[in-house]
């Protein structure tokens, strides 16, 4: 791989060489590296453009890499990844994609990914989104990620998006069944122009499901972000959404929150605050030496963790 591969491998995956379990790296719209696992298999859809991963029931400790990178301009890729995640598996899978672009044109990742989570079975999922690259050109991201929780599963998402993206449209979507629990952090920064939007609905269908939403962003320059979050109780469960942004310069933020309980034992909660940086912050970390945009830095890179 080319010095800019592994640059953003390490970016978007933390993967500083190959790793030890199961991997699919994908390059400007094409599969260049694969490798299964025992209990891990990889296999390319016959019908479009994707991939099939399919964990053995009662799997652990064991973890799957599956991101993408592109280096040219112009691309547009759309990838189809389903994940059949056995009973009783407990596994890492580590996604993501990176764009460096030199060129005048877009180039554009839409990534549609489905999980099967089978009953008692748990995964945390990482997704890293980062742009790059001296060209004029647009880098967009879509991700469209779609979760089916079986009983008992736990499912935790952490997603992310680093720098670099002018535009993305998040489009997320889970069910649960009885049991069944959800974790989702989102994490995200927006500067110059860029624009973020981000919908996430989730369903709890079965008894005592449960799902936990944190969205912690800033949005910097003349940037845009919206966010859409909508729980829906159809049984006895719980839900708890929260949403917390830093605004900056002339950037806007907004916030639409919709909970939705079609059962008198539902318990859903949503919670959102946009502020700027606490003043009081800044000037702490300003006696200590720093200018005010290095301190800014460390109160946003602390807000983000």
């Amino acid at each position: 791989m080319e010095k800019i591969d592994k640059s953003l491998l390490a970016e978007i995956a933390n993967m500083h060489e190959i790793p030890a379990g199961a991997y699919n790296i994908r390059k400007n719209g094409g599969g260049i590296d694969r490798r299964s696992t025992a209990n891990i298999e990889i296999v390319t859809k016959e019908d479009k453009p994707g991939i099939d991963i399919i964990i053995a029931p009662g799997t652990k400790n064991e973890s799957v890499h599956i991101p993408v990178i592109i280096t040219e301009t112009g691309i547009d890729d759309v990838v189809y990844n389903d994940f059949y995640v056995g009973d009783d598996a407990d596994v890492l899978i580590v996604a993501g994609c990176g764009i460096h672009n030199s060129g005048s044109d877009k180039s554009q990742h839409d990534g549609i990914h489905t999980f099967h989570i089978g009953k008692n079975a748990k995964i945390k999922y990482v997704e890293k989104h980062y742009g790059e690259g001296p060209g004029t050109g647009e880098n967009i991201l879509n991700p469209v990620t779609i979760v089916e929780q079986d009983e008992n599963s736990t499912c935790e998402m952490e997603m992310v998006q680093i720098r670099g993206v002018n535009s993305t449209k998040r489009d997320t979507k889970a069910q649960l069944k009885a049991g069944a629990k959800l974790i989702v952090t989102e994490r995200l920064l927006t500067h110059d122009q860029q624009e973020a939007y981000s919908d996430i609905t989730v369903e709890l269908n079965g008894t005592d499901a449960s799902a936990q939403i944190v969205s912690r962003t800033v949005a910097r320059d003349t940037s845009k972000q919206v966010f859409h979050y909508d729980a829906i109780g159809n049984e006895k469960c719980r839900a708890h959404i929260q949403c917390d942004s830093i605004i900056m310069d002339g950037a806007s933020v907004s916030s639409i929150p919709a909970i939705t309980a079609n059962s008198a034992d539902a318990q859903i909660i949503h919670e959102a605050a946009i502020g700027r940086i606490n003043n009081d912050q800044l000037v702490k970390l300003m006696t200590f030496g720093m200018t005010e945009e290095e301190a800014e830095e460390v109160i946003i890179n602390g807000f983000l963790k």
